[in-house]
């Protein structure tokens, strides 16, 4: 067995910075990944990172946190619990000059100071940015950090099940180290669930193919709730074919968004801000756009070509080289046909602001978390600050319950379950379907039912084609049969996670009888708060989800209209 007093499992920025904080509290700390660090899904961010600094120069208009607090509260559609979301607006600042002097290069004015973009939903330019890699540059620097702190790090281990000991505290996990095959129990008297989200239950998403909802399930299993999983995010500028992410710093830098007509159409459905409007807001009507035929071949079109050549080839050049590469489009000179693809999930395991969960011992931050500060939809870049606020939260509480805590004894026997789910997997012949084949018809069937636009039928179906996948998935077999590197029991694994998260989102989706955020439903268009202002609870049993309600928590901004 292995052991250690604080174990945070994925290596994104929440994970990265939740381990930096452990140690810094005291705690003898492990971090345990699937893939190298640095190769974490945070690394794809693009746009930036929010913080609201009050303006002390007296020449805009000043910024403050209760600005910012409330934007974020709009924009969630007032799912998201305000205590929850001004803890982030108020930490904001304090983590962006914390990461300013780690060394992240921030794009500056032209007087030197940090400069800002505006993006969808917010109010003022708030949003701090390195060009259109702010993920990359973030992750790089706190990676370095975990370096110097001399964090212990399980690289390429895929962690299979939670340990719970005979008193129902969590006591680390059991992981498969991918380099040899085997099963170990990675004890801890505290454990933070840092994996990320769940965008592969779609097909195509603009997450990596190692967002498969492993913490998701690993909680799922173990007995406590996911909250709010029907609340999927689209975000407005994808590539048709392959789900890639065109930045939504394109438009803060100015870029339109036209039809086949070559009309600005935001104009018809968010006047004031237009294509700055809410993400769930401008994807819905790019849909309606597409929808009504006044689409591009199932698109419709980002226009940067009226942008500054400079401006284009130094704050945006990555969506630049990625339009080049894939579809040959040169962004200067012609409009980017995109869509909305799949991007985030605003559910989670249910956790409080310092990161506890129903399971004593058991930690969740970032986007494995659901706070809830994104509630039914998540403004841009406001995913940066989550991370780090709450990831930075939760390692300052694991180092206290780790000093605090005494645990019981753990048997020799705790990876038998696992040991045995593997062996079955190994030994099967593999006649039956391939993991790839399942996972392809999930993801476009959720796409299909469980898209930008939603009805009572269509996820019914959706429901109804999820148990024959289920069903599909216990004939699958291994053909590798190997140990070292088995990635192809690996992603039978992934599988099995992905369907566990597909069930929460499709039950979530059906019970919710409105339209809230990212969730719209054409047989219910209007928010109903009178009967689903609460967040959805999903609790695992063998014949589905038994689904709980949950109050939102209010503090200073009431429900109010919508608008932009």
């Amino acid at each position: 067995m292995l052991e250690h007093q604080v174990l945070v499992v994925g290596a994104g920025l929440a994970g990265m910075r939740a381990a930096i904080e452990a140690l810094r509290s005291g705690a003898e700390v492990a971090l345990l990944t699937k893939v190298h660090p640095i190769r974490s899904h945070s690394v794809a961010a693009q746009g930036g990172i929010n913080a609201a600094f009050p303006d002390e120069s007296g020449e805009g208009q000043s910024d403050s946190w209760e600005s910012h607090a409330f934007d974020t509260v709009k924009g969630s559609d007032w799912l998201g619990d305000q205590d929850s979301i001004e803890v982030m607006c108020r930490e904001a600042p304090e983590i962006l000059l914390e990461l300013e002097h780690m060394g992240v290069p921030f794009n500056r004015d032209e007087r030197g100071r940090l400069g800002t973009r505006p993006l969808g939903g917010a109010s003022h330019a708030r949003t701090y940015y390195v060009a259109d890699l702010t993920g990359h540059a973030l992750l790089h620097v706190m990676y370095e950090q975990l370096l110097k702190a001399g964090v212990r790090i399980y690289e390429e281990w895929f962690a299979t099940s939670l340990i719970v000991d005979d008193h129902g505290a969590c006591r680390g996990v059991v992981a498969l180290e991918m380099r040899t095959g085997k099963l170990y129990p990675v004890l801890a008297k505290a454990t933070i669930l840092a994996t990320g989200g769940s965008g592969r239950v779609y097909e195509p998403s603009t997450n990596g193919l190692i967002c498969t909802g492993d913490g998701y399930a690993l909680a799922y299993r173990a007995g406590l709730a996911l909250m709010d999983m029907e609340m999927v995010q689209f975000h407005p500028t994808t590539l048709k074919n392959n789900g890639v992410l065109i930045t939504e710093g394109a438009r803060g830098e100015g870029a339109y968004l036209r039809n086949a007509r070559g009309e600005r159409f935001m104009a018809n459905y968010a006047s004031t801000m237009m294509e700055l409007a809410s993400r769930d807001v401008v994807s819905r009507a790019e849909q309606t756009e597409i929808n009504e035929g006044r689409g591009v071949d199932g698109c419709v079109l980002l226009d940067l070509t009226h942008l500054p050549r400079e401006t284009i080839l130094t704050k945006l050049s990555q969506i630049h080289e990625l339009a080049k590469d894939l579809l040959n489009i040169n962004i200067l000179e012609q409009p980017v046909p995109i869509r909305p693809g799949v991007h985030y999930q605003m559910g989670g395991v249910k956790a409080d602001m310092n990161g506890y969960t129903a399971m004593p011992g058991l930690f969740a931050a970032g986007e494995a978390a659901c706070v809830s500060v994104h509630g039914a939809n998540r403004l841009g870049a406001n995913s940066l600050i989550d991370t780090l606020v709450f990831g930075r939260r939760s390692g300052r509480a694991t180092a206290e319950y780790a000093r605090s805590t005494a645990t019981s004894p753990i048997p020799e026997s705790v990876a038998s379950y696992d040991e045995v789910r593997v062996r079955e997997l190994l030994a099967r012949e593999g006649n039956g379907d391939a993991v790839a084949l399942i996972r392809c018809e999930l993801g476009t069937m959720m796409r299909e039912r469980m898209g930008v636009f939603r009805t009572q039928e269509g996820m019914q179906e959706a429901w109804h084609g999820l148990l024959k996948l289920k069903e599909r998935y216990r004939q699958v077999g291994v053909q590798d049969k190997g140990h070292a590197y088995n990635t192809a029991l690996v992603f039978a694994l992934e599988l099995g996670n992905l369907l566990d998260c597909a069930e929460t989102i499709i039950a979530g989706g059906l019970a919710r009888k409105e339209s809230r955020g990212a969730h719209e439903r054409l047989d219910y268009p209007q928010r109903d708060d009178s009967n689903f202002l609460k967040h959805t609870l999903a609790y695992y049993t063998p014949d589905g989800p038994r689904l709980d309600e949950h109050p939102v928590t209010m503090t200073r901004w009431p429900p109010q209209k919508r608008t932009y």
